[in-house]
């Protein structure tokens, strides 16, 4: 709609953001300027003779090893650039591990699965429940990637209409569910497969702990519990803050000339009913095959060998490292889960008629993933970079002890690393390519003050959601914007950010008092994943 609304200029801090975020390049050229960044600071340390003790390598002198930095522009590091380009791109570990599942969750996402879902899930929710209904449902549709914004937020608009509420409050409670609660969630997904693959990077380039495995599932608890954590947030600002202020804002039918994307239904066919049904089938019958190959005869995903029970009582091992099979497998668990669901509800409705259309749906979701194979391109380099400089290692010893010499208590050292994540946010908005350039420092650093990778993986993951619902740079702010003006034409681009500042604030103060709460307490952050950490001997 062109409208005055349209370009309705943002004062402040947020407007800053604005007109600074879109002077950036794209983040692809981001990490190309970082690294010939990189390239320059490697030529200065290693110039300067720049070292560090390593805490857990010993040299031949029986002293400390010394990692010392390294000039990329050194012979042998020009050759390996070059030599190992396809190496280095293929090998990089969130590469597969995010292909791998999204041949699955193209195929539920395009065969109507997950938008039948939300639909069916909102569409008989009570009017006294409705706010958290639909914060929770919005959350738990993060999975759902596209989806989300495209059936989620407008469908909490029509739910909120429907019961006499302002439809303007429910976008919002949605907005605030599966944007700023990108990182909550009541089972690891997409996210926990991209945001891990990126730390395992992290943990193989610092050679700190050659035996540290990837585990998918090493930020459940933490995520389950933040998922509760937000529920009452949103439904708090939503009930007491925004819908009270939008009480004298009045709203149309949500008719408007901009109408771009079909209203979706509450209502569900008898065909996406059995579809559900049939998905729900096929979702236990791939779990009873994921158990049946952990504890069943023969037990493929346990290694037994791994830390055999002797070993183990004399603390030379952990239990978990035999489940370390069984973690590794979950990347393809969720490729099946998502492939086997999305066909038995295809094949309900009429979407999947046969082989051919679930390959093409499966081709379709790798289309999609274009420009993240060109991102993932730059980041797998700049990555390298930093491993084959030493730089990384170096600056993340150097961080540890200055942390440790000042004082600085960990939980506030951690709350500094959330808000840290939080401001980047503002300005760059993908999660894989902000993780991507602070996972090289921060998971060393932090695995030196006895923080696990699951540890940093997690605090980074508060930051990067709680402010995804203030940055006019966020890829889906200007849908959601249009979503708002079909039920008021007037509503702009500063009455948006304004409306989801109070969530985007009591997210982060709340995300943050977990993080502190957790360090404290040093409970697991999921199965197998303590947040205390001790370098290996």
């Amino acid at each position: 709609m062109a409208n005055a609304a349209n370009d309705e200029k943002v004062g402040g801090i947020l407007g800053w953001v604005e007109r600074t975020g879109n002077k950036l390049p794209d983040p692809v050229v981001i990490f190309l300027f970082l690294g010939l960044i990189l390239i320059g600071i490697s030529v200065a340390c290693a110039g300067f003779g720049l070292t560090a003790q390593h805490p857990t390598q010993i040299g031949a002198d029986g002293n400390p090893a010394i990692v010392s930095s390294q000039s990329l522009l050194s012979g042998e590091n020009i050759a390996r650039f070059w030599v190992e380009m396809t190496t280095t791109f293929s090998h990089f570990h969130p590469l597969g591990y995010v292909l791998v599942v999204m041949l699955g969750a193209g195929v539920a996402e395009r065969s109507g699965l997950f938008g039948a879902a939300m639909r069916a899930a909102l569409g008989n929710a009570p009017k006294v429940i409705l706010t958290p209904m639909v914060a929770l449902i919005a959350m738990i549709a993060n999975h759902a990637a596209d989806a989300a914004y495209v059936v989620m937020i407008p469908l909490a608009g029509i739910m909120f209409h429907a019961v006499g509420r302002h439809p303007v409050a429910g976008i919002a409670a949605a907005f605030a569910g599966v944007s700023g609660g990108f990182s909550a969630n009541i089972l690891p997904g997409q996210l926990d497969v991209l945001l891990f693959g990126i730390t395992e990077v992290a943990v193989e380039g610092s050679q700190l702990d050659p035996n540290w495995t990837m585990n998918v599932a090493g930020n459940w608890w933490f995520i389950l519990v933040l998922t509760f954590i937000y529920l009452p947030v949103i439904w708090f600002v939503t009930d007491k803050i925004i819908e009270p202020r939008l009480a004298n804002t009045p709203f149309s039918n949500g008719i408007s000339e901009a109408e771009t994307v079909e209203d979706p239904s509450t209502q569900l066919s008898v065909d996406e009913k059995k579809g559900l049904g049939r998905a729900g089938l096929a979702l236990l019958a791939v779990v009873t095959v994921w158990l049946i190959m952990t504890f069943g005869p023969g037990t493929p995903l346990i290694d037994e060998a791994a830390c055999p029970v002797a070993l183990e009582a004399e603390g030379q091992c952990a239990a978990v490292q035999r489940l370390s099979p069984f973690f590794k497998s979950l990347v393809g668990g969720f490729m099946v889960l998502f492939l086997g669901a999305g066909w038995a509800y295809g094949a309900a409705v009429g979407t999947v008629k046969n082989h051919k259309d679930l390959v093409a749906m499966m081709s379709e979701g790798m289309k999609d993933m274009g420009y993240y194979l060109v991102l993932a391109f730059a980041a797998a380099h700049f990555v390298a970079l930093f491993k084959w400089s030493n730089l990384g290692l170096i600056f993340a010893i150097h961080g540890a002890a200055g942390i440790e010499a000042s004082g600085l208590p960990l939980p506030i050292a951690m709350g500094l690393i959330v808000m840290l994540s939080a401001t980047l946010n503002l300005f760059v908005g993908s999660a894989s390519a902000k993780w991507a350039l602070l996972a090289p420092v921060l998971v060393p650093m932090l695995m030196l003050l006895g923080v696990s990778p699951e540890g940093a993986t997690a605090i980074y993951r508060v930051g990067d959601g709680a402010t995804n619902i203030i940055t006019p740079l966020m890829v889906y702010f200007p849908l959601v914007l249009i979503f708002a003006q079909r039920w008021n034409k007037d509503f702009g681009l500063g009455s948006l950010t304004a409306m989801m500042i109070p969530y985007s604030i009591w997210m982060l103060i709340t995300g943050l008092l977990l993080v502190v709460a957790w360090v404290f307490l040093g409970v697991d952050l999921g199965p197998g994943a303590p947040i205390a950490y001790s370098l290996p001997n």
